[in-house]
């Protein structure tokens, strides 16, 4: 900790895919913080669900984060450096941190030989207060796909959050505006698993923070517009390892692909009923995984070809990667990246049968029926009978997120919504 600071913000991510965490005064800087462990049993509306790995019956005990000063980097805020912290309980790691079951399956690769490497492209919208303390879109008419400047972002938020990225060392690699007005791309540097993760998921809370500073709302929600495209959470992944830079690429076969890089893909798709839960972990996350909106529906892989959820793109060399984009933008970067890190071993501990590469459209036809469940109730009881993958990711986080994300889903189905409102009222 070369800087100095009057005070360290330690932060982890939790269950819910939110940052929580204690400011420290700098004097107090060597020391972990404790929190509450039955924090994993909270919902969204702040209620709890009992579930063993939240210990809500047993006292509600303390857990302990601990970081090494040498890990703390400058912050956003004020003489405010920042950490993200390691969770522990009687010296063992907590089993509900996503973060801690990423550092798992990272261990897991290790043990085979390989360095998993990974890439972050990140997609948000833009809100601005509506005048009757809610939200509406950004007006952004003269705004397009692979837009810059001020024509998309009249604010200035996303050039704001870019400087402040270059400022507190939060490396990117690309910004421009998507498909729909007032949504945005931002593309985060190629790292060791771990890093892209821990920078992703302060990127996402700094970028916020930000937006909030401009009286701007930055929301990753999957699909928080009718009537326009969702936001996604896309992972490119290769691996270092088997005397090579990068084990994804094979110069010697056809495609250009090595057996590791077959191997990985026959894992994620065949994983990828059971992976949806922990991938799209909103009741809205559904409203975005559609047929033909380029984002994962069906369990197939291709090459350069954006209509598939495991995607080839063209590079090799240095640059050969295999691209996952079924994730939700609303879920935890450590989740997420676990998630595809769990299945793709499954994949090459069990060699399982790789499919020909897709070659219909993906708007309407593909050659697989195999598709994401239709909701977050359907996907949680997927997640649940995928034993291989449950084993494989961790028994004790999935046994607590079914138990809150099912409660979740119960709150949802007894709420009146403004569809119903709307469609029924009238005439009913």
């Amino acid at each position: 900790m070369a800087a100095t600071y009057d005070r360290i913000r330690v932060l982890f991510p939790d269950h819910l895919g939110l940052a929580r965490g204690k400011y420290l005064p700098i004097e107090h800087a060597d020391r972990g913080t404790a929190h509450c462990i039955s924090l994993f049993a909270l919902g969204f509306d702040r209620e709890m669900t009992p579930h063993e790995g939240s210990h809500m019956l047993s006292g509600l005990p303390d857990f302990e984060v601990s970081f090494s000063t040498d890990d703390v980097k400058p912050g956003w805020e004020p003489n405010t450096g920042v950490v993200v912290g390691d969770l522990s309980r009687e010296g063992r790691p907590v089993e509900m941190s996503p973060r801690e079951v990423l550092k798992q399956q990272i261990a897991a690769w290790r043990a085979h030989g390989y360095e998993p490497k990974v890439g972050l492209e990140l997609e948000a919208f833009l809100f601005e207060p509506d005048g009757e303390d809610g939200w509406r879109p950004i007006s952004t008419p003269g705004a397009y796909v692979y837009g810059t400047g001020r024509a998309v972002d009249h604010s200035g938020t996303i050039d704001a959050v870019m400087a402040t990225a270059r400022q507190v060392g939060l490396a990117m690699e690309s910004v421009n505006s998507e498909y729909d007005n007032g949504q945005f791309e931002l593309t985060m540097r190629y790292s060791d698993a771990l890093a892209a993760c821990d920078d992703a998921f302060l990127f996402k809370l700094m970028a916020r923070e930000v937006a909030a500073e401009h009286g701007i709302l930055m929301t990753f929600m999957g699909k928080p517009i009718n009537g326009r495209g969702g936001s996604g959470l896309h992972t490119n992944l290769s691996f270092a390892g088997g005397g090579s830079d990068n084990a994804m690429v094979d110069a010697a076969a056809p495609d250009g692909l090595s057996d590791l890089t077959r191997k990985v893909i026959s894992g994620i798709v065949a994983h990828h009923v059971g992976m949806t839960a922990l991938l799209a972990p909103t009741v809205n996350a559904y409203k975005r995984l559609q047929p033909g909106q380029m984002c994962g529906y069906w369990a197939n892989w291709g090459h350069d070809h954006r209509g598939v959820t495991v995607r080839v793109p063209a590079d090799r060399g240095k640059r050969g990667r295999i691209e996952h984009r079924l994730t939700d933008g609303a879920t935890s970067p450590h989740q997420a990246v676990g998630t595809v890190l769990a299945a793709a071993r499954l994949g090459f501990e069990n060699d399982y049968d790789l499919l020909p590469p897709e070659t219909l459209d993906c708007l309407e036809n593909a050659s697989t029926d195999v598709v994401v469940p239709e909701s977050l109730a359907a996907a949680l009881d997927a997640l649940e009978a995928d034993k291989a993958l449950v084993d494989a990711f961790s028994p004790a986080f999935v046994d607590g997120f079914l138990v809150t994300k099912r409660a979740e889903w119960a709150r949802f189905a007894r709420h009146v919504t403004d569809w119903e409102m709307n469609e029924y009222l009238p005439f009913l």
